[in-house]
């Protein structure tokens, strides 16, 4: 028998010869199948909103939800996975990241997103649609206890929280036992010290700028008076040790 591939007009065995190619690559790809892709590391999440994003307005407005939470928080959050992309540390809980790097100067980088992501999950969760006002349950009374009852917590978490300098964190904390409220600069956060955290005021300028402009004070004033979430600082004191 005749090869078609020799007969035939000089077109006729040209795509004959170009069809025999193809055949024989599609045999060889099947022989040695291309490797899977790697797939990006990425360990840590940006968790959901506990609400809509315009479910604090009008003390904070969507725009600013969407700024903070869309772009300042989810940027910590792919930062930090692109850090630990090749890195052992990936391994590690946010919690455990973050108190392991805290005191390595060559790790500044893991610690800022790190404690960037925990100091905004945990905002996110001190807020809440028609919070606020004085306390319930069990921190009222050890408010009273510790902190000199509840106008004077307010005057005081209100003056800590604007004292801060630049950028950071308003805390309410538990420690040995007894209620304390500090302050921390930047991503700084009281849990690597060992302190429990009950309630945080973000005063980063991202948080509040849009909205306030250079007015901190009405901003932590009005999360005080009417977003705090007590059954969130409720749940956080329950689990703190108690001395």
């Amino acid at each position: 028998m005749s090869n078609p591939c020799l007969t035939g007009s000089p077109f006729a065995r040209r795509q004959l010869l170009r069809s025999a190619a193809v055949a024989a690559a599609a045999a060889a790809a099947s022989a040695f199948p291309a490797p899977a892709i790697a797939q990006r590391r990425a360990p840590y999440a940006l968790p959901p909103l506990p609400y809509s994003d315009n479910a604090l307005a009008p003390v904070i407005s969507s725009t600013t939800v969407g700024f903070h939470y869309g772009r300042h928080h989810k940027f910590y959050v792919d930062n930090l996975n692109r850090l630990v992309e090749n890195d052992a540390l990936g391994d590690l809980s946010l919690d455990d990241l973050i108190k392991s790097v805290a005191t390595n100067p060559n790790r500044a980088g893991h610690f800022n997103s790190a404690g960037q992501i925990w100091n905004h999950n945990f905002y996110w969760s001190c807020l809440k649609p028609g919070g606020g006002g004085p306390p319930t349950g069990a921190l009222k009374a050890k408010i009273d206890e510790d902190l000199g009852g509840y106008e004077k917590f307010k005057a005081d978490f209100a003056a800590i929280t604007n004292g801060q300098f630049g950028s950071g964190w308003g805390w309410l904390i538990a420690e040995k036992g007894k209620l304390a409220l500090t302050r921390t600069a930047n991503a700084d956060t009281p849990m690597v010290r060992g302190a429990s955290c009950l309630l945080t005021i973000d005063v980063w300028e991202h948080a509040y700028y849009l909205d306030y402009q250079n007015r901190r004070a009405d901003y932590t004033a009005a999360l005080i008076d009417k977003l705090i979430n007590w059954d969130f600082a409720n749940e956080q004191f329950a689990k703190a040790p108690k001395g």
